[in-house]
């Protein structure tokens, strides 16, 4: 790529980004949400902790040493913590450095 394309490919870039931060100020100027931005407002937490799960297991031999032990303990630490405290960020970024933890140094 030379010069003129890298300008013109973080201006595309630029403007793509300020029309995403734009977008919610000119459609939603009403008070009160969309049903549908509600919904996915109260669920989408819960689907992250689905898929971080699911990614977490998907390699994992529970056939050979150490049985997924790792993988298990994380997922259970994390969701202790999470009824615990009842907060989604912390339950995700404490697991995940537990998880990271066992990972390395066990």
């Amino acid at each position: 790529m030379n010069n003129n394309e890298i300008y013109i490919a973080i201006a595309i870039m630029t403007l793509v980004n300020y029309a995403t931060r734009l977008f919610p100020f000119l459609f939603f100027r009403k008070k009160e949400l969309p049903a549908f931005l509600v919904y996915i407002e109260k669920y989408f937490p819960a689907v992250i902790m689905t898929i971080l799960v699911l990614y977490t297991l998907k390699d994992v031999s529970f056939t050979a040493a150490p049985y997924g032990f790792k993988e298990v303990s994380g997922i259970i630490f994390t969701a202790f913590l999470h009824l615990l405290v009842k907060n989604y960020l912390v339950s995700i970024f404490a697991g995940t450095l537990f998880y990271m933890i066992l990972i390395q140094y066990f």
